[in-house]
């Protein structure tokens, strides 16, 4: 990576959007797409920002398998926000196995993760908990922790298992 791409990726870790974009914004490299498109998504241009993450999956090719993967996966979590739910799947999972064979174990969960939500809000109960089923959540920064107990309260809600919604909502919260 080039320097003003680590400054841009540096600012959007930090909740800077403004600033990755003043290190971008003349570029039109794969890399500077996929910032500008994650720095979009964070001011909440959803529909910029997946526009530009997909023209960053294909400028990446098939040459540069991750980078690539990680746009699929900002590309699938900026649908989910705008609750844009008439994707395939299968591109999110191709981009999970992908991560998880480069070794980034937390990537390929939060892909997970987003094709469990996407399940859960077309109200597939049966998929969610499958989906769920297996997952050791104990390794995953306290943010995809929250997440992953929302999702688990989610569903009991949807099954009128208040209880058990409830100790898990209180439980994400105790992560974040």
């Amino acid at each position: 990576m080039d320097s003003l791409i680590t400054a841009a990726a540096r600012a959007l870790a930090a909740g800077d959007p403004l600033a990755a974009l003043n290190q971008v914004a003349l570029r039109d490299d794969a890399a500077a797409l996929a910032m500008r498109g994650i720095a979009l998504a964070q001011l909440g241009d959803l529909t910029r920002a997946g526009a530009l993450l997909k023209d960053a999956a294909r400028a990446f090719g098939k040459k540069e398998a991750l980078a690539r993967a990680r746009c699929i996966v900002a590309q699938a979590e900026v649908a989910l926000a705008s609750r844009d739910l008439g994707w395939s799947e299968q591109p999110l999972e191709l981009a999970r196995s992908t991560l998880e064979k480069h070794g980034e174990r937390i990537n390929a969960a939060h892909a997970r993760h987003i094709r469990i939500r996407r399940q859960l809000l077309l109200g597939r109960l049966d998929d969610a908990e499958l989906g769920l089923s297996g997952i050791d959540a104990s390794f995953y920064p306290p943010p995809l922790q929250a997440a992953h107990e929302l999702v688990i309260a989610g569903i009991a809600l949807r099954r009128l298992r208040t209880r058990r919604a409830r100790r898990r909502h209180a439980k994400a919260a105790f992560q974040l």
